[in-house]
């Protein structure tokens, strides 16, 4: 049995909705969908696992933390300490109220970057790799919806995409 690819090409983010629910309730798996932007409660309906980014961006903030902490405590009381407003040298704890910028600013940074290089690998969309999209209307103002099923399945499934308020459905 050979599988077939099935673009159900929709103009309402509502009728995309209800198009996975449909779906969903026939027990008929959606592979993926391309829209021009987020839609909410999509990936739930679709069955998309939840994201672990964020503790990725965890990780990398307190990777910034640790850094920032010791930057300063080698700079400021290792290295160099200085007497500035009568303010104790001789360890980091004392000193920790006036490093508190210095720390949030570093977390944040290194959750930024390092975030932005990890989404650009996980998605894929680094200069000179083509993209996965197949349709570049989805960048624009359509959503496709993606499914791989079955010969025996497809005229099942293009009746469910129509039946929903898809404006096309290509067989690939």
């Amino acid at each position: 049995m050979s599988k077939k690819s099935i673009h159900g090409i929709y103009d309402d983010d509502d009728q995309l909705k209800d198009g996975a629910r449909l779906l969903r309730d026939h027990g008929i798996k959606v592979k993926e969908v391309f829209s021009p932007f987020p839609v909410h409660g999509l990936d739930a309906l679709i069955g998309v696992p939840r994201t672990r980014l964020a503790i990725t961006a965890f990780v990398y903030g307190i990777t910034g933390t640790c850094l920032a902490t010791l930057m300063m405590w080698y700079m400021m009381v290792s290295d160099w300490p200085t007497d500035v407003g009568g303010k104790p040298n001789w360890g980091y704890f004392y000193n920790m109220p006036a490093f508190i910028p210095i720390t949030f600013e570093s977390t944040v940074l290194c959750a930024a970057h390092l975030m932005f290089w990890t989404f650009m690998f996980r998605s894929w969309l680094l200069p000179g790799v083509t993209p996965k999209n197949p349709d570049p209307r989805t960048t624009d103002d359509k959503f496709l919806m993606l499914i791989e099923a079955n010969d025996s399945d497809v005229d099942k499934i293009v009746g469910y995409l129509k039946q929903t308020g898809a404006s096309e459905v290509n067989l690939k």
